[in-house]
């Protein structure tokens, strides 16, 4: 073993984000965290991942509720465990480039708001869409965490990850986070890689990894990565643990009790907080959003190197368009197209823009005779610089002698947090809802409406009805 002394490891439960958003839709609601946030705040956990990611999406959607009260309301009940958030980087919670305002503003307010550890990704692996987002964590005192995207591809070598560790390292980053979005980080790949991170990073940067159990082979992977001197594992309690979530919690207490990398964490503590989750998972089973296959082990996801959000994406394409036989056409189409525009890991926003291109190629019965707007936009750079360099052939045919960006996109933006602010004056009630708005526009919008009639007594099931939304 790499690690011989003592050393505990951390645990970051997903319970209240990314479980719930991997098996269930996010539609875990506030009042359904409640009840057990200061059982959970008791427990020891380095952080609890409550915010960022679709919950923000989720809540002005479909919950009806003001994702930012989310936050507040948990940092109300979680006083000693911080709570962490996912963001895009320079995409924040959005699917495309903000300016640097709105990104400053964004990152301002979700620390002020009770965020104390924010976990900053780019789908590219682009440091330079990270900068922005970076500054501004360090400024407003949260814990900067810089993820590294985990794929596989002959450009993404262990040297590859190491490098691009002590990049992120320089810019500031506090942790560093393999993440393994698509579980296909392998066990002895793992080890391999947390011990060259542990060894050429700063001894007080923490090595965090975050994998799903979508093949099956999570437990395995946090296990060697153990071995290997990682800090912190991310895990879900057992009630939206495993399949395409993250791997279990209890088993992997269980597993450390009385070894040196014992958690300290009794799991006597979870097994109330373990009922009460099962009571919602029931809840989410029973509304139609957590589906048992969620739970099966599906080896694809080695195979085609599709995360589990991404199959049901090109399913439904395909059921749209009657052509469901197509599927293992597409999933075999889905590496070519990832080759031709430079490996890009399959991570929102380029696993919908490669997926969607890799259908296209395979209904139109030739490559790139339809091409759309998004994967013209990787081609150009305009979602930031591609791990290889694009087939020259493909470049050609998909958007002719373009001009393609060299420069980080985001500095085609200007200022757009005034302009934002001025379009929902009529129904501003803080500063936060501009930047609802900002990322998600008619979506936050209806959510205004929604609320600004709730005060003026309207009824609540003919508001839903208008705005689309059925009540939850």
């Amino acid at each position: 073993m790499a690690n011989k002394e003592n050393k505990k490891v951390l645990i970051t439960d997903t319970i209240l984000r990314d479980a719930h958003q991997s098996q269930a839709a996010t539609r875990m609601r506030t009042d359904e965290m409640i009840p057990v946030l200061e059982q959970l705040d008791d427990i020891g956990y380095y952080s609890l991942e409550a915010w960022g990611g679709a919950t923000f999406d989720s809540c002005l959607r479909f919950l009806n509720e003001d994702p930012w009260e989310r936050l507040r309301t948990l940092k109300r009940y979680l006083k000693k465990t911080p709570i962490q958030m996912l963001l895009r980087g320079q995409n924040l919670l959005g699917y495309r480039h903000y300016s640097d305002d709105v990104v400053e503003k964004f990152v301002a307010k979700s620390i002020e708001n009770g965020v104390g550890v924010v976990r900053v990704f780019d789908a590219l692996n682009d440091p330079r869409n990270l900068e922005t987002s970076m500054k501004a964590i360090k400024k407003y005192g949260g814990i900067c965490e810089a993820a590294i995207s985990y794929t596989t591809s002959p450009v993404h070598t262990t040297e590859y990850f190491v490098k691009l560790a002590k990049q992120l390292e320089s810019m500031g980053a506090d942790n560093i986070c393999i993440k393994d979005m698509a579980n296909l980080l392998l066990p002895y790949t793992a080890y391999d890689l947390v011990s060259r991170l542990k060894k050429e990073l700063k001894p007080t940067t923490k090595v965090h990894l975050h994998t799903h159990n979508t093949a099956g082979t999570g437990d395995m992977v946090n296990l060697k990565a153990i071995e290997a001197g990682v800090d912190i594992v991310d895990t879900a309690l057992s009630p939206l643990g495993n399949g395409t979530s993250q791997p279990a919690t209890e088993p992997l207490v269980a597993t450390l009790q009385g070894t040196p990398y014992d958690t300290g964490i009794e799991i006597k503590k979870l097994l109330p907080i373990v009922n009460h989750f099962k009571t919602v998972a029931e809840r989410l089973k029973a509304d139609g959003f957590l589906s048992p296959k969620v739970l099966s082990i599906d080896i694809n996801a080695l195979i085609y190197q599709v995360p589990g959000g991404m199959l049901s994406n090109l399913i439904s394409q395909l059921k749209q368009q009657n052509k469901s036989d197509k599927l293992e056409e597409v999933l075999a189409e889905v590496p070519n197209v990832r080759k031709d525009c430079g490996y890009p890991p399959l991570v929102t926003p380029s696993s919908q823009i490669v997926g969607t291109q890799a259908v296209l190629n395979v209904l139109a019965g030739e490559r790139y005779k339809m091409v759309t707007k998004e994967f013209k936009g990787i081609l150009r750079g305009e979602y930031g610089k591609l791990p290889a360099e694009p087939d020259p052939a493909v470049v050609k045919k998909c958007i002719g002698d373009e001009k393609r960006i060299t420069y980080r996109p985001a500095d085609d933006l200007k200022p757009e947090y005034e302009q934002f602010k001025a379009e929902i004056a009529d129904y501003l009630e803080q500063e936060e809802d501009v930047l609802s708005y900002a990322v998600f526009g008619q979506v936050a919008l209806n959510f205004f409406k929604w609320r600004k009639a709730q005060k003026s007594g309207v009824d609540k099931n003919l508001v839903d009805s208008a705005k689309g939304v059925y009540p939850v």
